[in-house]
């Protein structure tokens, strides 16, 4: 009995979760905020709390957390958007995005994206509250996210098309909870993310019967979609040509053009000269084989001899420690701008992640500090940055064609593709390869788009790249919200 007392008076009274180190399955704290955004003064209303995942018999196995945004004084909720928003991993919570991208605050960085202190949040002026309601989901283990039921078979929660099946419900069940049904909905990943909210697009119109306006995908994934062989090896290219640009690596003819003019040129090299190259092999000329080298250390910043050592194909891992190993230097994975020192300067890969330790440093304070001080979210609960969430269970990926199924049954349905030049990991030209290969008849083209910035694999870091990508986002709401009494049909 004492448990539902404490549970009643979370819900009511909103004081605190403190108490215990696992999370209540069902819980609520709300709190009132104002904020100026997009020129807009407004109040909006933050719930920060649990809802839980039920078996088949209606047993509680484990609770998700969530934190929802809503603009107070609308008086037609039933037809303002509902963006619902993950991270990837898996394994990962959804700070980034609700700390850094479109929620109403943001952490302490400076216009680049680098720590400063004091650690903490500030208002986020570009923020899509103003145009959309929001809510960031940590899946199980994420987040406060817990399983509760110490028999629950994990293979429910940790793998690509479970992750898919419960979240599904789990929106379901938020969706009505919240009376949403008739909002346009929107579905945002990052990452993995995009591997989620691809497959959930789908599910939810298969199992639940929900139909969605838009899909964003944040630095995407293969979504199932296999760049073997050549195409591995070959599409990496233009990723490595915007890096050496970044870095003044290239030669003063290619490093005064600007990026945008520049990058077009070395697609069409990948795609028409480096990719059947590759595929060649041993069957190609020498004259040809000089000749494609010449043109991968123009644009890459490498020298012809370590191309020629390693047959054409050069890792990413290699490329992070080689573009810049005369300076002592080595360069981040998912966003190549950051620096790093490695303990020699010899080897084939760096000593660790630069990128990923510098956002730690500065996510981790902040999102705890927001919780317990702004959102009055006080647990004992550990904030899992990254969870356990392994085995993860890979199999039966097709998200990317569930993705496109879901766009072919649904003529509401956009797409847009969010990349940044500089991420080495889910790299930009791998994300438009995605897209090609999800349609190849290009009935759906009209309906997905892609969009580029200078920065990583959360590009919106960059203060310049925050306010576009942003604005991009609301620009893709207004295009995907259908007129008044607009018919789903072809």
């Amino acid at each position: 009995m004492r448990s539902y007392i404490l549970l009643f008076t979370c819900l009511i009274l909103g004081f605190s979760v403190q108490g215990q180190r696992i999370p209540f399955a069902d819980s609520t704290i709300v709190t009132k905020h104002n904020i100026t955004a997009n020129g807009q003064k407004f109040g909006y209303t933050a719930a920060a709390g649990t809802q839980p995942i039920w078996d088949d018999n209606g047993k509680v196995l484990a609770t998700v957390h969530f934190t929802y945004y809503t603009r107070d004084g609308i008086s037609n909720r039933e037809k303002r958007p509902l963006v619902i928003s993950f991270n990837g991993g898996p394994g990962s919570g959804s700070v980034w995005m609700h700390l850094a991208y479109t929620g109403p605050r943001l952490l302490n960085i400076d216009d680049e994206g680098y720590p400063l202190q004091p650690y903490g949040v500030k208002e986020n002026p570009y923020t899509i509250l103003d145009v959309a309601d929001i809510v960031y989901i940590d899946p199980v283990n994420t987040g406060y996210s817990r399983i509760l039921d110490e028999k629950a078979d994990r293979k429910l929660f940790f793998g690509t098309n479970a992750d898919i099946k419960y979240l599904a419900e789990w929106l379901n069940t938020f969706v009505t909870r919240n009376n949403r049904w008739t909002s346009p909905k929107y579905l945002i990943g990052e990452s993995y993310g995009t591997t989620r909210v691809s497959g959930l697009a789908l599910e939810l119109q298969n199992a639940q019967w929900m139909y969605l306006n838009g899909v964003i995908l944040v630095s995407p994934t293969e979504l199932g979609i296999k760049r073997d062989g050549a195409v591995a090896k070959a599409n990496i290219w233009p990723y490595y040509a915007a890096t050496a640009w970044y870095h003044k690596r290239l030669t003063p003819e290619l490093q005064n053009r600007d990026l945008n003019d520049l990058l077009p040129e070395v697609e069409q090299f990948t795609l028409n000269e480096l990719l059947p190259a590759i595929a060649k092999g041993s069957s190609i000329s020498a004259d040809e084989k000089a000749a494609v080298i010449k043109k991968m250390a123009k644009y890459s910043g490498l020298s012809e001899t370590v191309i020629a050592q390693n047959n054409l194909d050069i890792p990413t891992s290699l490329y992070w420690k080689e573009l810049m190993r005369d300076k002592g230097q080595t360069i981040g994975r998912l966003d190549s701008r950051y620096i790093g020192l490695d303990f020699r300067d010899g080897g084939e890969r760096p000593d660790y992640n630069a990128e990923l330790t510098s956002w730690l440093h500065s996510f981790t304070p902040a999102i705890n500090y927001y919780y317990a001080n702004e959102l009055n979210y006080k647990s004992d609960v550990k904030y899992n940055m990254f969870g356990n969430v392994h085995p993860w269970d890979r199999s039966n990926d097709n998200t990317g064609l569930s993705l496109r199924q879901a766009m072919a049954a649904n003529p509401y349905l956009h797409v847009m593709v969010q990349s940044g030049y500089y991420d080495g990991a889910c790299d930009y030209f791998n994300a438009k390869y995605n897209m090609w290969q999800m349609d190849p008849s290009g009935k759906l083209s009209s309906r997905m788009s892609f969009e580029g910035y200078r920065s990583g694999h959360m590009m919106y870091l960059r203060k310049e790249d925050l306010i576009k990508a942003n604005e991009d986002i609301r620009a893709f709401i207004k295009k995907s919200t259908p007129a008044t009494d607009q018919a789903a049909k072809y």
